[in-house]
């Protein structure tokens, strides 16, 4: 339902994105599903293939009309909120190049959400996680394998994509890994010992060789290892130890930056370690940590 001139406009919008060297391929294909999402509910709404001049002259009754159908959808107010950025964006590209006026589509307000705070495991329940995710494999060379990954996780809060982009010849671990994280942002991460003396264990032995061009972490068949593994040993770990459903891959990045944060950590350098582009992102682990810190003054306060 798309007419032959918005989709061109689209193809060349989403060039122009990746073209930004801070936007990564998932940004854009994300992008890319919310604008062809928005401009088929236009051609339908408005009764045909929608042209570039009628998508110049959308008003905000027409806006609020896509966003009511999108929600009743059952899309959350997050998720459009980041819709709405994605249209919001697209539409001052289009504006620059065409000439007109965006105001009505810019001037709509994205729906109020709660920020969900990260979740981390207290310290003991890290710990455990360690020493539990070995045994949810019989083979030992893959409970080694999983006991690295996660390891890797926690020790030096790498993002799962991180850890398993990881290849043969980052191995053995130096003292400092230099790593390609969202948007083709580059980082310094230290690697603590436990971590390289986790990942020596599974190379000792996994039965396939370490290739310097290969995956460092190999699936049960030689190939490179899938993420959703790892979150599947997660899954028998945190039942194991009775963990909540909260206890995933991430929340073992999420237990790195935010046990940090409590042993005194800046919050500067904890966003280098982390990756984050903005330090509002990091803030949220301040939450988290007052949070806590609220839960031991109203347990334990004589007048609380």
């Amino acid at each position: 339902m798309i007419s032959p001139a918005a989709r061109d406009a689209l193809e060349q919008y989403l060039a122009h994105r990746a073209a930004l060297s801070a936007v990564s391929e998932n940004t854009v294909k994300a992008y890319h599903g919310d604008l062809v999402d928005y401009l088929n509910f236009m051609s339908l709404y408005k009764g045909g293939p929608q042209g570039l001049a009628p998508l110049t002259e959308i008003s905000v009754s027409d806006m609020r009309a896509w966003m009511a159908a999108t929600r009743n959808q059952g899309v959350s107010a997050r998720s459009l909120a980041r819709k709405l950025s994605s249209v919001k964006s697209f539409y001052r590209w289009l504006a620059e190049r065409h000439g007109f006026e965006p105001t009505a589509v810019l001037s709509v307000r994205a729906p109020k959400f709660q920020n969900k705070l990260p979740r981390p495991l207290p310290e003991g329940a890290a710990r455990d996680v360690l020493g539990t995710v070995e045994m949810q494999s019989d083979t030992p060379w893959i409970g080694a394998r999983d006991t690295a990954v996660v390891t890797l996780l926690y020790g030096c809060g790498l993002r799962i994509s991180e850890a398993l982009g990881l290849q043969g010849k980052d191995a053995p671990l130096p003292a400092t890994l230099r790593i390609l994280g969202k948007g083709g942002k580059e980082r310094i991460v230290p690697v603590i010992p436990a971590a390289r003396d986790a990942v020596e264990t599974y190379r000792a032995q996994c039965p396939y060789p370490c290739e310097t061009d290969e995956p460092l972490f190999r699936g049960a068949r030689g190939g490179a290892l899938n993420a959703r593994q790892v979150q599947k040993v997660m899954q028998r770990t945190r039942m194991q130890l009775g963990l909540p459903a909260s206890a995933t891959p991430h929340a073992m990045r999420h237990s790195f930056a935010t046990h940090l944060l409590s042993a005194g950590g800046d919050l500067r350098a904890i966003q280098e370690l982390l990756g984050h582009a903005s330090l509002s992102t990091t803030q949220a682990y301040t939450a988290v940590d007052t949070n806590r810190l609220m839960e031991v003054y109203n347990r334990t306060h004589p007048k609380a």
